[in-house]
């Protein structure tokens, strides 16, 4: 596995240089402040490169920007409405002008409105720090009687419906305003976010698009822009939902292995490919990371790992983001997998034998409780699991261990 970093640029308050003393061997970047749906010019994308490039001092980082997260699927595209042509067109633009900088591999969503969703931003675990959490509670006092989605309280049992009217009635106006400003946020590191009022107006156009729609619109865009990607020599690798569940009545279309399964057998191209993320879908508890990693290994080009606890045995489920190494899904039994998945990649020939992998979210812990850094990127919980993964994956590649493929 590639080491990397996840850098939102010069505003993120890691460094280049931090990431050079955290030994990382490559960044995960985006052009943040490009509007969604517009062109990566050539010209924005080897500003980013130049950037990762250097340290204060100017001396060069020697690390390289490796993987795009995220160029954003508009959501004229999710609709097909608006501009959505338009938005194809410069996605393969966009994808022309990366690969010319030497850039291959394309992590993105699709998501309908809302990116991942937590309601708790700096929720406290017994050690002291603080992790983002989804509570279920929460999020259904937000859609009742926050955001006022019409029948919402029909998308939830009775008795989690009363319990959140109760939650509801108990919040100051302080935690109702930040509760919904914790549901809308964009993108991370993105300058977008979406009013109540915004959501509102998206989820009215999503009134006739259920399910089935919404998955014949995916395919139909890797269908235009997988075989750019694939003449270009890229890899476009799907983020799953987070959470893997239906949330204001949309549909959720990447959230098991049978969404997975269904997506890439209709554009049948190693172009198109998997973000294997263990904590988005670790959030489900019929979720069998290691079996994913072993049934998609050949199409899976990007790996955030990270950990969740799951609170409930229904689904959906509140949870958080636990220690890497704690949580729910087995790190260990999923990173055999990768190890495994690489050394047959190695015998094959293939080029992209080392799949690049990220610590993903993290922790709030020790100084990152005062630096109030981007939420679920702190520097030392991300370096305290990049730390501990990197021990799992140096003892499962050591000499003195065999893995039967």
């Amino acid at each position: 596995m590639k080491q990397t970093w996840r850098w939102f640029g010069p505003r993120d308050l890691t460094t280049v240089d931090d990431m050079r003393q955290a030994g990382v061997e490559g960044v995960v970047s985006a052009l943040h402040h490009v509007p969604t749906g517009a062109v990566w010019s050539i010209e924005e994308i080897a500003g980013r490169q130049e950037e990762i490039g250097r340290m204060k001092d100017g001396t060069p980082s020697n690390l390289n920007w490796d993987v795009v997260e995220s160029l954003p699927v508009s959501e004229d595209v999710k609709k097909q409405k608006g501009e959505w042509r338009d938005h194809i067109a410069n996605y393969k633009k966009s994808l022309a002008n990366l690969a010319e900088r030497g850039i291959e591999t394309v992590c993105y969503n699709f998501m309908p409105v809302l990116d991942w969703t937590r309601t708790d931003l700096a929720y406290r675990v017994d050690h002291g720090g603080t992790c983002m959490r989804f509570d279920l509670i929460d999020f259904a006092a937000f859609d009742i009687h926050i955001l006022k989605r019409r029948n919402a309280a029909e998308d939830f049992t009775q008795s989690l419906a009363e319990a959140a009217s109760e939650r509801f009635a108990g919040m100051s106006d302080e935690r109702k305003r930040q509760l919904a400003a914790n549901v809308t946020a964009g993108l991370p590191g993105s300058t977008e976010s979406l009013s109540t009022d915004d959501v509102l107006h998206h989820l009215a156009e999503y009134d006739t698009i259920d399910g089935d729609r919404l998955r014949a619109n995916f395919v139909a865009f890797l269908e235009e822009v997988a075989p750019v990607a694939e003449r270009l020599g890229m890899r476009l690798c799907c983020h799953p939902d987070d959470p893997p569940f239906p949330l204001l009545g949309l549909p959720r279309i990447m959230s098991t292995a049978d969404d997975y399964r269904v997506i890439l057998d209709a554009v049948d191209t190693p172009a198109s490919g998997m973000t294997l993320c263990s904590g988005s879908l670790g959030a489900r508890r019929d979720n069998d990371l290691p079996g994913m990693m072993r049934s998609f290994g050949p199409r899976v080009h990007f790996l955030h790992l990270r950990n969740v606890t799951v609170e409930g045995p229904d689904m959906p489920a509140s949870f958080h983001e636990a220690e890497h190494l704690g949580g729910d899904t087995d790190m260990v039994a999923l990173m055999i997998e990768v190890v495994k998945e690489e050394a047959r990649r190695k015998a094959q020939g293939r080029a992209d034998h080392q799949i690049p992998m990220r610590p993903d979210h993290g922790q709030d812990i020790i100084d990152d409780l005062n630096r109030r850094g981007q939420p679920g990127y702190p520097i030392i919980g991300r370096l305290k699991g990049l730390a501990e993964l990197r021990g799992i994956m140096t003892a499962l590649t050591h000499s003195a261990v065999a893995l039967e493929a």
